[in-house]
């Protein structure tokens, strides 16, 4: 997956707007994998909290057996708070039956956020889940513990 920096967009000049110093929120929109199955992470890596954070998808797509889509969840629209190392991971879709339907590989998201004092950050995060497809892995036995299954 591939981040950009963090940019305050400012109100004067055409040269690249400046980028806050000291503590700050600092949102990112990740995509992991894990044994065959796929998640949404959404996390405030900074140190400070995210106020009116909004997602802007470039293209929807769909997850949970293509029965949801996901650019409509509420937490991929706005989260008015957001606390600093705070993350909200969910569950996108089994990676076979994502790719088997031919959902978007590449999911480009601008991420708006403000501090609390009011600063506006913008940040695009770019995930091509192609790199996710022909991962090679072992999924837990039914009953494992590791599952949550009973033993």
């Amino acid at each position: 997956s591939r981040r950009s920096r963090s940019r305050l967009r400012g109100s004067s000049s055409s040269a690249e707007p400046p980028v806050a110093e000291g503590p700050r929120p600092d949102v990112v929109l990740d995509v992991e994998f894990d044994a065959g199955v796929l998640h949404l992470v959404v996390a405030n890596i900074g140190e400070r909290p995210a106020v009116a954070v909004a997602f802007r998808f470039e293209q929807p797509f769909r997850g949970l057996g293509g029965a949801e889509e996901m650019t409509r969840l509420p937490l991929l629209r706005r989260i008015e708070f957001l606390a600093p190392r705070k993350q909200i991971r969910t569950l996108l879709d089994a990676s076979a039956a994502y790719f088997a339907r031919r959902e978007p590989t590449k999911l480009a998201v601008t991420i708006t956020y403000r501090d609390e004092g009011g600063l506006r950050y913008e940040r695009r995060i770019v995930h091509d889940l192609r790199i996710y497809r022909d991962l090679a892995y072992v999924a837990p036995r039914r009953g494992d513990v590791s599952d949550g299954g009973a033993v």
